[in-house]
């Protein structure tokens, strides 16, 4: 049998499906009532049925006793017929009264968790080869953005439960702060964009702009209506870069309710950094100085109420946003609701039905005397 056009083989299986589940829910007990009360409507219809069979004869006669030895004819055996009705009609609509429902699909309400800025160093010292991931030296922002990745999403060996109800926002900076992902709740888009984070090339874009990217990211959570606001910031050098001065920034961030955690990630002293011989081509690892200025970092996060951190390796990195996902925790509400669908409107129109037959047999088929 050929489907009219323009609906879907798929979309008509759709509905039928939907119908048979919902004559299932019904058959199998799962109709509940919004308003049990009014099936006390209920005991009408035996009051309706008594009085429209107890009417008593206006017209009185000497005797019936020969009418009624008289064969019964069918009008006569069906004059209760309407009474009946006429009940049943007062049955179905307190049922529809009552509000009979089956419920249909569970819904949640968004919970409100906290607002967290993400800020990120890219600077050229990011490819010291000091932080091991799965057994392989590799640079410190790629091992940043695997632990980044677990602390949203709680992917990951040393991943919480994730922040999926967190508006987290991103930046990165260098010799300048650039804001890559405003606060969202799109986590899947966040980490992309944290995948696709590279460390800077040119000498002209690399440097240490702690400040700016504060100052950045406070600015980014004022915009925010979350009562908690968070800067989570990661840098492995001294600020040498931007306008802001980052005494200046934390206190910005204090008086705006922004709490900082710092970061102080990779090795201190000296670390392994990929050089290209110029003579053979071949890139190798050789030791350079490093310096990470933890007295600012730390000035940061006590200004502001947060925490400093130190990070040496890939385990040490991830405890340390593990911590952090178990500080900023936030207990919420969540409510569940149920969707429902409606059945008074079927017994109603079975009601008036009724009540419309009963009155019309009641007035012409066994229409009786006064």
């Amino acid at each position: 049998m050929s489907l009219p056009r323009g609906i879907p083989s798929t979309t008509r299986r759709q509905r039928v499906q939907g119908r048979n589940a919902r004559s299932r829910r019904l058959l199998m007990g799962e109709i509940e009532l919004r308003d049990p009360a009014f099936l006390l409507l209920a005991l009408l219809a035996l009051f309706v049925f008594w009085l429209a069979r107890h009417n008593p004869a206006r017209i009185r006669y000497s005797s019936v006793a020969i009418a009624e030895a008289a064969p019964r004819s069918l009008r006569a055996r069906l004059a209760g017929l309407p009474a009946l009705l006429m009940a049943l009609a007062v049955l179905l609509i307190s049922v529809a009264l009552a509000g009979p429902r089956t419920p249909d699909a569970e819904t949640k309400v968004s919970r409100e968790g906290i607002a967290i800025m993400m800020v990120l160093d890219r600077s050229g010292s990011m490819q010291a080869r000091d932080l091991v991931q799965d057994d392989y030296s590799v640079d410190r922002l790629s091992v940043v953005k695997d632990v980044v990745r677990g602390f949203v999403l709680g992917e990951g060996e040393s991943a919480g439960e994730g922040r999926p109800d967190d508006t987290i926002g991103l930046i990165a900076f260098a010799g300048y702060a650039d804001s890559l992902c405003p606060l969202t709740l799109d986590h899947g888009n966040l980490t992309t964009m944290v995948n696709d984070l590279e460390i800077v090339s040119t000498r002209e874009e690399d440097g240490t702009a702690i400040g700016d990217g504060l100052a950045l990211a406070v600015e980014r959570l004022r915009r925010s209506d979350a009562k908690s606001k968070v800067v989570i910031m990661l840098t492995d050098g001294a600020h040498n870069a931007g306008v802001v001065d980052p005494k200046q920034a934390a206190e910005v961030a204090a008086a705006s309710d922004v709490k900082v955690y710092c970061i102080g990630a990779g090795t201190q002293g000296r670390a392994p950094f990929p050089v290209q011989d110029p003579f053979t081509g071949r890139t190798e690892l050789r030791l350079f100085d490093v310096d990470l200025d933890e007295d600012t970092l730390k000035m940061i996060a006590e200004t502001t109420g947060g925490r400093y951190f130190r990070a040496t390796d890939r385990e040490s990195l991830g405890e340390v946003y593990a911590e952090i996902d178990a500080l900023e925790r936030t207990k919420v509400t969540e409510f569940r609701y149920l969707q429902y669908n409606e059945h008074y409107r079927s017994f109603l129109l079975a009601g008036l039905l009724l009540v419309g037959v009963a009155a019309t047999s009641k007035a012409s088929l066994f229409r009786t005397l006064p």
